[in-house]
Order: structure tokens, then sequence, then C-alpha cells
């Protein structure tokens, strides 16, 4: 199973969403909406960031002068306003990604760049930044990130000491000895911060076959390899027993969406306990590319195929690439009339070669390249570039060796036609010819189109001779559409120089 699909169950023991469970309704009857609870650390964490940023520009200040003044309390201020906002886009305020303290690091160090930079650009525009000594802002700006982290570093181990001494632990079991059960386990097990003990799985066995999971009969050998870590403790009625007894706090329900009869019988019988009942989604049965949540009016939505740059996320994608693309152009300004002028003299053409490609949600666009050939292919009809291919000219072998053909592409940036990164787009007649052949082709489409891409710095760029290599060109491109971060876009970009000189395979 894709680890990458764990998202749903995570979201579910995180506590983000409360499944308020009760009999089942007729269809006709109101539907009890439901809620999103709040965690007591979502208020306790934002005072403790904002005493951080705060206490560390008081003491920068205090060893520089030994007072604060008033305008130092504005810029305390106003950081932990823009950091608190900020911490919301970066994903840093998420409480149900407080399990991995390297992605915690890195979200601080991301989200107060973006503070920082944020603070120059208004001090720069009020001329409010010639108040502060370089030197303090300098040093503030080391200093804080520190005690944030340092901050959510207490919070962490005040947590497990606390969980430790038995403070806030339920005891959960597990309804369903499948393979999603397993993930529920393990994901409880990696994250010691929720508070939760595992007390056991429960299911319904196969009298004929007694070592195999009626709610998982297809996952028996996923379910010997881990026989010696996590044991059976029972079925449902002793599940049913053990709740009504008091030994079972929670209960994670993981059957199948088709054991709808046994999922009911639970719910029944359980609401004669005082156990806290959750259900976790069976979405592995799918193919997922990018899931969430939504609420419709109280009615729960999850997506299977959509597209993750929405809202928040798809305005700073926009502003980052319009950004970079800008500075990109400046810099590359003079290699690029270098280029033109090479093109226009050894070889008879236009300097520009615009390429019918889709784009987002399949939309056919124009894509901006240096001519490299001496033929521009732009019909039904596109025969890929080869090794020693006879109509690439001399000055586009190099282009196209070191991806220099690709800097007009900035314009489609610009243009926001495309992104910096993102799925490369293929010509017109490649995806007519490929989405019939490979399933979910199509679906890279859901986001723009980029220059580079994740596919790229993975070593499929070049010639595509194969269904198997364009089949491994759509698995990374899904998976970069399933994983997408502001985080990983800058990855991929810097990796992107770092890979390009070394290609072997582009013609």
């Amino acid at each position: 199973m894709n680890t990458g699909f764990v998202l749903m169950p995570c979201v579910v023991l995180a506590d983000h969403l409360i499944l308020t469970v009760s009999m089942p309704t007729r269809s006709s009857e109101k539907r009890t909406p439901i809620a999103t609870e709040r965690r007591p650390i979502e208020l306790v964490q934002p005072i403790l960031d904002a005493t951080a940023i705060v206490s560390s520009l008081y003491i920068v200040k205090w060893v520089a002068r030994g007072w604060i003044d008033d305008a130092a309390i504005i810029l305390g201020l106003l950081a932990v306003v823009i950091f608190l906002i900020l911490s919301r886009l970066t994903g840093l305020a998420r409480t149900t990604d407080r399990g991995n303290a390297n992605h915690e690091i890195t979200a601080i160090l991301i989200t107060w760049m973006m503070t920082a930079m944020s603070l120059t650009v208004i001090g720069f525009a009020t001329r409010y930044d010639a108040v502060f000594a370089r030197s303090v802002m300098l040093a503030w700006a080391f200093l804080s990130p520190m005690f944030v982290a340092l901050a959510r570093m207490a919070v962490r181990i005040v947590q497990q000491s606390a969980i430790k001494r038995g403070y806030g632990v339920r005891r959960v079991a597990i309804a369903g000895f499948n393979t999603l059960g397993r993930q529920t386990a393990q994901n409880i097990e990696s994250e010691p911060g929720l508070g939760f003990q595992l007390a056991g799985f429960f299911d319904d066995r196969n009298e004929d076959r007694p070592e195999q999971s009626i709610s998982d009969q297809k996952d028996r050998a996923a379910e010997h390899s881990v026989s010696n870590r996590w044991r059976f403790d029972g079925n449902l009625a002793e599940l049913v027993r053990r709740c009504r007894h008091g030994d079972i706090d929670t209960v994670m329900i993981t059957l199948p969406m088709r054991a709808e009869d046994r999922i009911r019988y639970l719910l029944d019988q359980l609401s004669d306990s005082t156990v806290s009942v959750y259900i976790v989604p069976d979405f592995f049965v799918f193919e997922l590319l990018h899931s969430r949540w939504t609420n419709l009016s109280g009615l729960p939505a999850v997506s299977v195929f959509e597209n993750p740059l929405f809202g928040v996320d798809g305005a700073i994608k926009r502003v980052t690439d319009v950004t970079l693309a800008g500075f990109g152009l400046v810099i590359a300004a003079i290699p690029m009339t270098v280029i033109a002028v090479g093109i226009k003299l050894t070889s008879k053409g236009p300097i520009f070669f615009r390429q019918k490609r889709y784009g987002l949600d399949g939309q056919e666009i124009l894509v901006w390249k240096f001519r490299s050939m001496r033929t521009s292919d732009n019909g039904s009809v596109v025969k890929q570039a080869t090794k020693d291919d006879p109509r690439v000219t001399p000055l586009g072998r190099i282009l196209r060796k070191t991806s220099l053909d690709e800097l007009p592409q900035l314009f489609n940036v610009i243009e926001g036609s495309m992104s910096l990164v993102g799925p490369r787009p293929h010509a017109s007649a490649h995806n007519e010819q490929y989405r019939t052949l490979i399933r979910g082709y199509m679906l890279r489409h859901k986001v723009k189109p980029g220059i580079t891409g994740l596919a790229q710095v993975n070593g499929c760029r070049g010639e595509t001779e194969t269904i198997d290599k364009m089949e491994q060109r759509i698995e990374w491109d899904h998976q970069y559409i399933r994983r997408w971060s502001l985080w990983l876009d800058i990855k991929i970009l810097l990796k992107t120089f770092a890979v390009v000189w070394k290609q072997e395979t582009a013609y």
C-alpha cells in the first residue's frame, strides 16, 4: 500500500474529524452534522509561538541597548500576526503534522523566512527599518526560529512525559484485522503524542480458514508477515463485551465498506457502552490522486481525483511562480539574447517554436521553446527526438542537452499557462496516443504543466520509446500531485540544477 495514502487514517487518528455515530436513520431524516474538534494544543501553541518571537526580540534589544522601546513592541506584534497567518498557509499550524519533528522544524524555518521577507518589504515601504540596527535585526532573525523550535520541543517533551505517566492515555481497540487496521496501528505507534495505547485487534474469523480475516481475505500473506508484531485478540462479540466491561476507551472501525452489516452491528452494540467510536474510511480501495475532506452543509465528502492547488495554496504557488519566473527572466535576458542570435545565424527558420500541448484540465496551450530542430512537428503526428537525431541542429543539440531550449517557457509561466514545477507537458499528439494506453494518464493534467517536475529530477527525461518508460513518468507525475507542497516545489527546483547537467538521455 502506498504510504502516501495514509492521509485519511492519520486525519481520523489525530481527531481532526470527529464522526458523530448514531443509530441508522432513513434518508429523509435530518442527518447529524460532522463537527471539527478544537484541541487544547491549537490554543496553546499560537500563544507559545508568539511568546517565543516577542521574547527573542526583547532579548536581542536588551543586549543591544538594555531597554525596550515602543518601536520594538510594534515590530514584535506585527511579526507575531504575520507568523501566525503564514503558519496556516505553510501547514505549521496543523496539529495533525506534529508527529514528525523534522517536518515541523522545516515548516518553522519556511514560515519564519516568509515572515522576515514580509517584514523587510513592509519596513522598506514605510522606512520603518531605519529605526533598528542591522545587527539587531540579523540577531533576531537567527534567534527567533530557534526560540519557536525550542518552545515546540518543550511541548513535545511535556506531552510525551504526561503520556508515559498515564495522563490522557486512551486504550484503543481496532475492529478489523486487515491492511487498513494494521496501518492504523502503525500510525498509532508512530505518533505517541496522540495519547493512544493499542488494546488489540478484533474481527470475525472464517470457520473454514481460521487463519484468514473475513474483512480482508485477499490480505492473508500480509497478515502472516506481521503476525508476530500484532496479535489477534478476539471476535467482534468479544470486543463488545470488553467495551461494556470498561476495558477499552476508544474503538477504531477499519472494516471495509462492503462490511456494512457488521459495522451496523458494532454501532448498535456499542451504543450500549460509553466508548468513543471512530470510523477509519477504507479509501484504499480507490486509486486516490489527491484526497481532501470537504463539508457539504454537514455532509462529509472526500475527493478521489482533485487539484491540490485550491484557494490559498493555489495563490501561493502562483505568486511564487510569477516572482521566480520574473527574476529568472532578468537573469537569463543576456543568455537568451545570445542564444536567439546564435539560432538565427546557424540555421534557417524562426528563433522560437511554439508547440501545441495540453495544459490545466486538458486545455490546449502553446508552449514556447527555442527552435532546436530543422523541422517543426506540430500536427497529429509528432516524432520524439532520438539519439543522433538528424533533425536536431548542432546548436540545438547543445540547447537540448542543457535544457536551455526550455528558457522561453518562463513566458508561459508569467502568462499563467504553465508553472515552474509540475508534470512536463507532452505534445498533443502524444497525449492522444498514450491516454488510451495508460490508465490515469489524463489525471496528470489536474495541475498546470511545469518547466521541470518530479519525474525529470528522478531520471525520467528524454525519449520514452516504450510504454514502461511513459508509465514510470506518469507515476512520478501522480506522486507529485498527491504530495504537493511549496517545499516540494523548492526541492525540485534546487535538484533540477544538479540533475540537468548530468542527464545523458536528453536528445
